[in-house]
């Protein structure tokens, strides 16, 4: 098994960079990463074929913890070697992490509902009345969100898949 780098002894690498850009050198690289907020407190370790996508994943799940992060590429998929770096990595933090659904599940915009949308969505008639109801709720989200990314200067093209809003969820294509 390859040497374990310890968390302390990664550099810290801004989320988003000058141009307003993401970690493009992580693109298609299999990998080990943790994300920091602003104040540089641990909130997510993770790993990834494609630490890119994963990134840009969590920036759009979770903007306002990612302002930081710490990567460790690897040749090969190895789950043993990912897994064992993650505790590793968590168990030096020695704090525990923030719910980790939120990192890696789609965004529920259920959970987001003005009491006017639960109004609108439960007087629905039928479910296509619901679905488009669930649908604006997805799309009010999804501003807010490319608000929150546009204040931090994020020039990356951030796109949803459209098809996931009529369910209520929020995910990127």
């Amino acid at each position: 098994m390859s040497e374990i780098p310890s968390l302390s002894e990664l550099e810290f690498l801004p989320y988003v960079d000058q141009a307003g850009q993401l970690l493009e050198q992580f693109q298609g690289k299999i990998g080990i990463y943790a994300i920091f907020d602003q104040e540089k407190n641990l909130k997510f370790v993770g790993f990834s074929r494609d630490v890119f996508l994963s990134l840009r994943q969590h920036l759009v799940r979770c903007p306002r913890e990612c302002y930081w992060v710490k990567v460790s590429l690897i040749d090969r998929p190895n789950r043993t070697i990912l897994e064992t770096t993650r505790a590793a990595w968590i168990e030096e933090n020695g704090s525990p992490l923030s719910d980790e659904s939120q990192w890696t599940q789609p965004i529920q915009v259920k959970e987001f509902m003005t009491a006017q949308e639960r109004s609108t969505f439960e007087s629905a008639i039928d479910e296509l009345s619901q679905m488009k109801a669930l649908k604006n709720v997805a799309r009010r989200v999804e501003s807010e969100i490319m608000t929150q990314l546009k204040a931090r200067n994020v020039q990356a093209e951030i796109r949803f898949n459209p098809k996931l809003k009529e369910e209520g969820l929020l995910d990127l294509k």
